[in-house]
């Protein structure tokens, strides 16, 4: 009886190589746009900005923004501590989503649409880290690796 458990929980963790392949590619698409646009929260240019829309402690908060988003997105990407990592983004996500892209305080049409449609990205990118929070890493992780260790 204990060896047909075991067998079940195993069955169970195997995965294909199909899925290992989207999920590990779903993980990296999500990352690179929290590696590529984390580098320009270094700039002064970006400081500027995030000052000129009332950002407080604008030199401050932007790089610590930019760290959350690069530790974030080598998380994810890499599938080591995941959960933690898209927690990481939800902090980034949230604060910036709602500063950086105030569509519904601006008055120019197309300035208003171009801030939508970054605003809802942004959502939409919030609800994938969430749904990184809850069903973690995938299989081709460092995180589906360790835990095949520990149960070894």
């Amino acid at each position: 009886m204990a060896t047909q458990s075991i067998e079940i929980q195993n069955a169970a963790l195997e995965t294909t190589t199909y899925e290992g392949v989207v999920v590990l590619l779903g993980r990296a698409f999500f990352a690179l746009i929290f590696l590529m646009a984390a580098l320009g929260n270094f700039s002064p240019q970006t400081i500027q900005f995030a000052q000129s829309q009332g950002v407080p402690l604008a030199s401050l908060a932007v790089p610590a923004s930019g760290v959350l988003a690069i530790l974030g997105g080598l998380s994810v990407l890499l599938g080591y501590r995941v959960r933690v990592g898209a927690w990481l983004l939800v902090l980034f996500l949230v604060p910036v989503t709602i500063m950086m892209h105030n569509f519904w305080a601006v008055t120019d049409p197309q300035m208003r649409q171009m801030q939508m449609v970054n605003f809802m990205k942004n959502v939409s990118m919030l609800g994938g880290a969430l749904l990184l929070t809850h069903f973690g890493a995938g299989p081709w992780s460092l995180d589906a690796r360790r835990a095949r260790q520990a149960r070894v």
